[in-house]
């Protein structure tokens, strides 16, 4: 790394907060609700213009299934990228700044989704913009936005997956967890939807007539909260749940909603199985699985070269290296690690309250974790170019 960048990235980040403060209103005044595509364009929109000001090049829009996603690819193409993934949807629906409103006082942000995850997205532009001035640039580095992370990435998985294939790390710009610590695993996630079908009867004047859903639902509630194994670190939910019509009427149908959190694919794939053996227990109930996999488990394994990469730099930034966590949500860069890409997450901002009404980033961490992120491409980019040594290359966008 070049002197500047070694001993003066800070500096060089906190000369420019107030730029990161102004894009970061930008980001966070344009509502993006993930169950909204039209709103997701509208924000994809003002993400491409601040995104294309700092890295000199305009992204792909890629629309899939109405969601729009951006993609910058810079510089050369083929194995060894560095993958930087974040997304520009939210779980605020429209309407929300008119009772949470763009603030920064006191050294806090707050504002819907300021933290998850626009902040970070700012974060890649001003580091990669440092970056593109300096020796090398950000020659191998791809930018991938979505637009639909909130709801599981239904549309934007499999681009995720292609886009990380073949790359060197992927660094993922979600929020820190608490105390600033970078996410070096997540937990898998595996979503169920359980069905009963029984027979309608009056409650009051033939009961015995009926087959009662809600009944056989509760059986199955109680089952399936009993797969759960702490002390493996699985967790097995029952969350919605919803029974009958009317109150004087046996209930024909039920449903049931399970979320489950696995440390490993080994616990996924037993709950898998378990799931589907179960078997209705009320006499003529029929039960339906519906679910399954959503993201795999992101282990300790595929973090643990990059964090102690990403710790050794905080150091020579002058600053404590971010500890680590092992944490229960799930995000896209559980995809990445599940395709055998090493993957870092919880780069981005310092803050709290996601998708909560005290959502917030700390001002004073930004400059420092901003530098983080552009020393470690740096640093990663530098270990690829001695391993492959190519010709010095511009930084422009690829189609």
């Amino acid at each position: 790394m070049s002197g500047v960048l070694a001993h003066g990235l800070v500096a060089l980040m906190e000369a420019r907060l107030t730029g990161i403060l102004a894009d970061l209103e930008t980001l966070v005044s344009c509502e993006s609700p993930s169950v909204d595509k039209a709103a997701v364009a509208r924000s994809a929109g003002v993400v491409s213009r601040v995104g294309s000001t700092h890295l000199g090049a305009d992204p792909e829009h890629i629309v899939i299934d109405g969601w729009t996603h951006l993609r910058w690819r810079l510089g050369r193409g083929g194995p060894g990228r560095i993958l930087l993934l974040g997304h520009h949807d939210t779980v605020w629906p429209l309407g929300s700044l008119a009772a949470h409103p763009y603030t920064a006082a006191g050294g806090v942000i707050r504002g819907p989704g300021c933290l998850d995850m626009k902040a970070g997205l700012v974060m890649i532009f001003h580091a990669m913009s440092v970056l593109g001035s300096a020796d090398g640039g950000v020659d191998g580095v791809t930018v991938l936005v979505t637009g639909d992370e909130e709801l599981g990435s239904p549309s934007s998985r499999s681009l995720i997956e292609a886009e990380a294939a073949g790359c060197a790390a992927a660094l993922v710009l979600e929020a820190a967890a608490d105390g600033g610590a970078l996410k070096t695993e997540r937990k898998g996630v595996s979503q169920y939807e359980l069905r009963v079908h029984g027979r309608a009867a009056h409650a009051g004047l033939e009961p015995e007539r009926g087959v009662n859903a809600a009944v056989e639902i509760a059986h199955q509630l109680l089952t399936v909260a009993a797969l759960a194994d702490p002390a493996a670190g699985t967790t097995v939910t029952p969350t919605l749940l919803s029974a009958g019509t009317t109150a004087n009427t046996v209930p024909a149908t039920a449903s049931l909603a399970v979320d489950v959190r696995v440390r490993t694919a080994a616990q996924q794939a037993q709950v898998e199985r378990d799931m589907r053996a179960l078997r209705p227990v009320v006499p003529r109930a029929r039960l339906e699985v519906a679910g399954g996999a959503n993201r795999p488990p992101l282990p300790a394994t595929a973090s643990a070269a990059l964090y102690e990469r990403a710790a050794g730099l905080a150091a020579g930034l002058g600053f404590p290296a971010p500890p680590s966590a092992a944490v229960g949500g799930a995000s896209d860069g559980n995809y990445t690690a599940g395709v055998g890409i090493p993957t870092l997450d919880g780069l981005g901002a310092v803050g709290g309250g996601a998708h909560a009404d005290d959502e917030y980033v700390l001002v004073a961490e930004l400059p420092r974790r901003t530098a983080l992120l552009a020393a470690l491409v740096r640093a990663l980019r530098g270990q690829q170019c001695a391993a492959t040594n190519p010709a010095p290359a511009s930084v422009s966008e690829q189609p």
